[in-house]
């Protein structure tokens, strides 16, 4: 074990001392939380785990999607004008844009538990009332509500992130990814069979049913381990592995849980984790002061970064989304929507969404092959290049089937480039700051996935796909030029648990 300074060491071995005096057991008699999460390994109860937050990002994908059906039959419906049509879907990300930062607040204050029954039930709740909105206010009103709750999103990704073994954390991220895809493809096969036959009000209420899904087993929901460390709640924690190792029919290491931060720290922000036979008075993170300790000096250069990163990955991703909409299978023309008044009960419309969607699929499978061989700074860059490679000859006009090809390929690795940032995001951040620096940079996301619309579809829509084209290209290049500037790779890197043990 590698301490930061000799006042650790001691206080490291006083805790050896007392155990050993107090338990009468050997050397061996303590172990760290990364060490029991690798001798318990990925087994069923990660699984499990794994399919509530997956469900999480399921519903979310499927809120999103729908944004794609729903606003144009509104308008026509409702006789709305072209900015109140757009501002159906603007309020959802102003919506994400508030909830990432408070639910992170929330979580990493109160608990992770907490933060995803606040999320879920507002998703929930107003996604279902938004299906009898009686005139559009009160529907814009409840989408933006929708939006806080999806805002939660990052509390889910760090929640399923502190379970999980080091040595195959990149795997079993990019596989709980593939939930987000599996939502967008199930939403536009939703769409597919309710809007030509019934309304988008249909629509909206059965895409509501998977949030509900979530407060039904939210009853058997563990509290993050890691964070109960953070907290100095460490026999709940060791309980909690001791479940683990049962239902994996694994066991722990021999001897008592000692989380990593107790070797103590000199940070104001330091959040202590006592053990029976350690006690501390350090200050606990509290209120504020988490989202204030990213802007520390050992963080606010991976803050900025990734604030960085979160906005040309949303900014790029959202508008390869868009332009594949636009221009896919030879139907772009200048001024032109993505679905047309008239046509929308044209099932043809809807298969054209579901094929683009499995587009991602591709993407996912090579990240889960490469994510822990090569890391997560290396995979982003070269799939950047990719898919700025992929954009480029879309600066000219191009034969439908090609062009097909190009924009699926763009956005495969666009998917898969967001996919690893917000795999990496969490892992850079300290347990007792995690979820407020993953919720503050997926809201500086959000930003970039309002911008998008307005500028990269006015683009097109302008007849000027070149100066569109160029832009993602430029977006790209400045996401690649941030990721050279990260402080380290996270590739099998133990996570750290507070502000003070964290070593760029």
């Amino acid at each position: 074990m590698v301490f930061s300074d000799s006042d650790s060491a001691i206080k490291y071995l006083q805790v050896r001392v007392s155990l050993s005096s107090s338990e009468k057991m050997d050397e061996g008699v303590v172990y760290t939380l990364d060490e029991a999460l690798a001798a318990v390994g990925f087994g069923k109860f990660q699984a499990g785990v794994l399919s509530y937050a997956g469900m999480c990002l399921f519903a979310e994908a499927m809120e999103i999607m729908i944004l794609s059906f729903v606003g144009l039959a509104v308008k026509s419906e409702w006789e709305l004008s072209s900015n109140q049509e757009s501002s159906i879907t603007s309020v959802v990300f102003v919506g994400m844009l508030f909830g990432a930062y408070s639910w992170g607040l929330i979580s990493d204050n109160y608990g992770r538990r907490k933060g995803i029954f606040g999320s879920t039930i507002l998703t929930s709740i107003a996604g279902l009332l938004s299906a009898f909105s009686p005139n559009y206010i009160s529907l814009v009103t409840l989408r933006c509500l929708v939006g806080v709750g999806l805002g939660g999103s990052p509390v889910f990704s760090s929640w399923f992130l502190e379970f999980v073994p080091a040595s195959n954390r990149g795997m079993w991220m990019v596989v709980y990814s593939t939930f987000w895809t599996l939502g967008t493809i199930f939403e536009a096969s939703l769409a597919w069979i309710v809007m030509p036959r019934m309304s988008w009000r249909w629509l909206l209420g059965i895409s509501s049913l998977p949030s509900f899904s979530l407060l039904l087993f939210y009853r058997f929901v563990p509290e993050s381990p890691r964070y109960l460390c953070t907290k100095g709640k460490t026999d709940d924690a060791q309980k909690i592995l001791q479940k683990i190792a049962l239902v994996n029919q694994t066991k722990l290491p021999n001897g008592m849980l000692v989380c990593d931060n107790i070797i103590g720290s000199d940070d104001p922000s330091y959040s202590s984790c006592r053990s029976p036979l350690v006690s501390s008075n350090k200050e606990k993170v509290s209120g504020l002061s988490s989202f204030f300790i990213l802007f520390s000096s050992k963080l606010i250069r991976t803050t900025f970064l990734l604030w960085i990163l979160y906005f040309a990955n949303a900014f790029s991703y959202y508008g390869i989304v868009l332009l594949t909409s636009e221009l896919s299978g030879g139907k772009s023309k200048c001024g032109s929507a993505i679905l047309q008044s008239e046509n929308l009960h044209d099932e043809s419309l809807y298969a054209d969404v579901f094929i683009t969607s499995l587009a991602e699929l591709p993407g996912l499978i090579i990240c889960a092959m490469i994510l822990d061989r090569v890391g997560r700074k290396l995979s982003m860059i070269f799939m950047s290049v990719l898919a700025c490679i992929f954009l480029l000859p879309l600066v000219y006009e191009q034969p439908a089937t090609l062009q097909t090809v190009l924009l699926f390929g763009a956005r495969m690795w666009s998917s898969a480039i967001f996919t690893v940032a917000c795999i990496y995001c969490p892992e850079l951040y300290p347990t007792s700051v995690r979820t407020t620096g993953a919720g503050v940079a997926s809201a500086v996301g959000r930003i970039g996935g309002v911008i998008c619309p307005m500028v990269a579809v006015g683009l097109v829509n302008g007849c000027h796909v070149v100066e569109a084209i160029t832009l993602f290209e430029i977006v790209i290049a400045i996401s690649v030029v941030s990721l050279m500037f990260f402080p380290f790779e996270t590739k099998g890197r133990e996570l750290s648990d507070d502000v003070s043990s964290f070593h760029p």
